[in-house]
């Protein structure tokens, strides 16, 4: 049976990862610089990561959420600690698509509303109402069409205001980095607006840090930078370093009911523990300072390079603007100096999302090949 061909793939066929590194079948090196969208966060194999989920596995790795599973509990806390978000409440599910569809679900119970409001540039997932909040018409079928979203841009709150006056909106989602439309961030003062605006119009506040969570920023979360109170936090990807697992953080004004929100596989035991390893390790080996350290040692190199027109990002989300199209450009980052770089809807910016226990060796190799490269 052949595969549903919806990938372009590159011809290359990694079998094996170690730390910041990726090999192929040949035992080819690759220095890997895009964490596969942001997944690997404290490095491919890390052996606590390894040894955690391994213990768990001989133990129980899977029951649903009719039973008891104190893991959840114990990673709610550990996130509450953490994060410094210390009320919330955690939703476990199994991806970042599926955090966003039950944060706007969860949103619409919360408000009797149902309309949304996001941002132009904004990715928010590929399901029905995650992918209609997704600026990208290229990827909504007619169904999700269906879904009551409009874009309106950053840094502009008398847009935001009139949209929010109309008395519909459940939800207002953002992303304090943007990631897939490019690492836009909103100004300080806009988010705070932001915030106001959705308190005075009854609408719910969702921060998106399926990207920038869990420290990918130099902060546990983006939005942290901005000092608001999201009603709703929704995060995967490096919360799970490369195992399938997300969840919503939901403020307390929210409340529960049973029913309201379900999944089969979300919170697992195997979940639980792998992402509880990513804790473990983001605190022991103190990698919210060094993402922050890397993210400003990155951008000063970046500086040095005439051919870049701007910087992005911060942490260690991060991409370089260039003058023209990047699709080239990362093809011979692959095949010539075998460093994986990410994409963007923006064709002129390559993205740069490392493992977070990148080291500057690492960063001066991208720097020297992209020196080459020009």
């Amino acid at each position: 049976m052949p595969l549903f061909d919806v990938y372009p793939l590159y011809e290359v066929e990694p079998t094996r990862a170690r730390g910041v590194y990726v090999y192929d079948q040949k035992g080819t090196k690759y220095l890997d610089l895009y964490g596969g969208h942001a997944v690997i966060s404290i490095g491919h194999g890390h052996r606590t990561y390894k040894r955690m989920l391994k213990k768990q596995l001989h133990r129980i790795g899977f029951y649903s959420n009719a039973v008891q599973n104190p893991l959840q509990e114990k990673l709610s806390a550990e996130i509450n600690r953490q994060s410094g978000c210390t009320d919330y409440e955690l939703f476990m599910c199994s991806s970042g698509a599926e955090a966003n569809e039950n944060a706007l679900k969860l949103a619409s119970f919360h408000t009797g509303k149902s309309r949304v409001i996001a941002f132009d540039n904004a990715f928010h997932g590929r399901t029905s109402a995650a992918v209609a909040a997704t600026d990208n018409k290229n990827i909504q079928a007619p169904l999700n069409a269906q879904q009551k979203v409009d874009f309106i841009p950053f840094n502009d709150a008398d847009a935001l205001e009139k949209e929010l006056a109309k008395g519909d909106v459940c939800a207002v989602i953002f992303e304090a980095i943007q990631g897939v439309g490019g690492l836009d961030e909103p100004t300080a003062a806009f988010v705070a607006q932001m915030e106001t605006l959705c308190e005075n119009h009854q609408a719910c506040l969702i921060a998106d840090e399926v990207q920038s969570g869990f420290g990918r920023s130099g902060d546990f979360f983006a939005f942290q930078k901005y000092n608001i109170k999201p009603h709703i936090i929704s995060i995967a990807k490096g919360m799970g370093n490369g195992f399938p697992v997300g969840g919503i953080l939901v403020n307390p004004v929210i409340k529960a009911k049973y029913g309201m929100l379900g999944t089969t596989f979300g919170g697992n035991h195997l979940a639980c523990s792998a992402s509880l390893a990513v804790l473990q390790v983001l605190e022991k080996e103190k990698l919210y300072d060094h993402a922050k350290a890397m993210g400003e040692y990155f951008i000063e190199r970046a500086k040095e390079l005439p051919f870049v027109k701007t910087i992005k990002g911060r942490g260690l989300m991060l991409g370089l603007e260039f003058e023209k199209e990047v699709g080239a450009l990362r093809k011979e980052l692959i095949f010539k100096h075998r460093i994986f770089t990410g994409g963007s809807s923006n064709k002129n910016l390559i993205r740069i999302l490392p493992p977070l226990n990148v080291k500057q060796k690492h960063l001066d190799q991208l720097f020297t090949a992209l020196n080459a490269c020009h």
